[in-house]
């Protein structure tokens, strides 16, 4: 089992990114399991913490990731879901750890280690 989950989700050309506090760095949604939930219920338990206002869809597993990052050299080890709906306000939930949520294109921006293997991996440059 990932020990954590990250939500791919995507519209018009833009994907959900939300910035952690700690060190503004953008990363899709998502944290660590607890316990023995499985990566699907910590994936819902993290939203309702982070976007309590946000409704998803259908999530479909679209990968594990068990690697270890070539840049950083952090092991990763997460459940990739993408959501087939994404709707409501980004209201923040958990303002000490994330402090802005927004829809945006995925490349320009500073993202977490995990988050640049996914995007890199799900929307390829063009060209």
């Amino acid at each position: 089992m990932a020990k954590s989950s990250k939500l791919v989700a995507a519209k018009r050309g833009r994907v959900l990114l939300v910035r952690r506090r700690r060190d503004r760095l953008w990363m899709f949604p998502g944290g660590r399991r607890r316990g023995r939930e499985t990566e699907k219920d910590c994936l819902r338990r993290e939203i309702r913490e982070e976007l309590p206002k946000l409704r998803l869809g259908r999530l479909k597993l679209w990968r594990e990731v068990k690697a270890k990052n070539p840049r950083s050299g952090r092991k990763m080890s997460d459940a990739i879901f993408i959501a087939n709906k994404a709707f409501g306000r980004l209201a923040i939930g958990d303002k000490k750890e994330i402090d802005k949520a927004t829809w945006r294109k995925p490349r320009g921006i500073r993202l977490t280690p995990t988050s640049r293997y996914i995007r890199d991996k799900l929307f390829p440059k063009r060209g």
